[in-house]
């Protein structure tokens, strides 16, 4: 029984391990951007379906998450990364580094598909940005989340306090109504 028993927890670690290993945290190239492309074409429609209408949903894909954009964003200093399980994309985090201020880590994008919300993808992009913030030295980290969004509660969560609230005309009459997010470091 014993014997037993020992094997159970050693097998239970073993898989602990081995699910913590599998989850990759790899931050990609200009030439990778095709990647987070792809990866805010299967992301958004779901998760912006209760938020914003198909068409607008659409619009901002053309317009923020373009390959080309992308790649040009890349070439000017954010940072990419995507998180994997098991050798798959799962979802992506960009960053720009001191915006809007000297000192301040801005969070642009961070996504993780919708079956894997509440699989600690999530957290582990914020870690990884909180991790970059501190190699960097910056003190703050920001974000703009839609004010009705259920990421709200997942930012509130890990420590980020509303600052403000604002609406950003994005043009065809569309607007971002978000909050304005801000975690110290």
């Amino acid at each position: 029984m014993m014997m037993q028993r020992n094997r159970y927890i050693l097998l239970t670690a073993s898989s602990t391990l081995l699910n913590r290993i599998m989850i990759q945290i790899k931050q990609i190239s200009k030439d990778e951007a095709f990647i987070i492309n792809q990866l805010a074409r299967e992301i958004w429609p779901e998760a912006f379906k209760e938020i914003l209408s198909p068409e607008q949903i659409e619009y901002m894909l053309d317009w923020m998450y373009d390959v080309n954009t992308l790649e040009d964003q890349a070439r000017i200093g954010h940072l990419f990364f995507i998180v994997t399980k098991d050798g798959i994309p799962e979802g992506f985090l960009g960053l720009e580094p001191n915006y809007p201020d000297a000192g301040t880590l801005r969070i642009h994008k961070l996504y993780v598909k919708p079956n894997k919300h509440n699989s600690g993808l999530g957290k582990a992009l914020l870690v990884k940005a909180e991790e970059i913030a501190n190699r960097l030295e910056f003190d703050t980290i920001n974000l703009n989340v839609n004010r009705f969004n259920k990421a709200v509660g997942f930012y509130k969560h890990l420590g980020f306090k509303t600052v403000k609230e604002e609406d950003i005309d994005i043009g065809r009459g569309y607007l971002m109504e978000d909050f304005v997010m801000v975690k110290k470091c």
